[in-house]
């Protein structure tokens, strides 16, 4: 595994296949959180200005069009639509926007982790990017499956990641140490810890005002 940072200049966020059809045969992680795990995943891409190549199969077939919620997160950016199924990168249109993106890292979710998402890990492996799997913005029809196509990649030489820690990591690049990303992150996507830090905050303050009182 190389130590190299991730940052938005060398990586190339990979989405593929999140089709409305597929989400339904979900069963490896819960849909909500899945789709606010999809969808964190893009607004990093796309705030934090890193590579971004989205691809899905054909919106005509049964497996429809991408989430609603991606596309409301990616805006007008082109969709990749593939005739070739399984290995994105044996979809020349593919393979060519990922070369032009420049990056030699990559980070690919999608579904099914077992299916496209394995396949074009291998894809990019075998054509010599450093490709890492965001885990918990992947799924499959069953948690034995999606664990499976995970352990797989990782021997394969993939390494597995999960989009809070990609963003946080992006973070660290000095053109974003003061940017608002990770933070407004948080609070639209990862609630929980949004409500941890204003418990912080509202201790912090309650310690303050008792202070000024004593």
């Amino acid at each position: 595994m190389a130590l190299e940072p991730l940052t938005p200049a060398n990586t190339t966020v990979v989405l593929v296949d999140y089709a409305v059809g597929f989400a339904n045969l979900l069963r490896s992680h819960n849909l909500t959180d899945h789709i606010n795990n999809v969808v964190g995943l893009a607004k990093t891409a796309k705030w934090y200005e890193s590579g971004l190549v989205v691809t899905n199969g054909e919106s005509s077939k049964p497996s429809g069009p991408l989430y609603p919620e991606l596309l409301a997160a990616i805006g007008d950016h082109p969709v990749i639509e593939r005739t070739v199924d399984f290995n994105a990168f044996l979809d020349e249109s593919f393979a060519q926007a990922v070369r032009a993106a420049g990056r030699k890292n990559l980070v690919i979710g999608g579904i099914a982790t077992d299916g496209c998402v394995l396949q074009t890990v291998l894809g990019g492996l075998r054509a010599g990017y450093r490709v890492h799997v965001a885990v918990d913005a992947s799924g499959s029809p069953s948690p034995e499956a999606h664990t499976a196509a995970v352990q797989r990649m990782v021997q394969a030489g993939a390494t597995p990641v999960t989009w809070f820690s990609l963003a946080a990591e992006f973070q660290l690049d000095p053109k974003f140490h003061d940017a608002p990303h990770r933070m407004r992150l948080m609070q639209e996507n990862v609630p929980a810890m949004a409500m941890s830090a204003r418990s912080f905050v509202n201790a912090v303050e309650l310690g303050t005002h008792s202070a000024a009182s004593a």
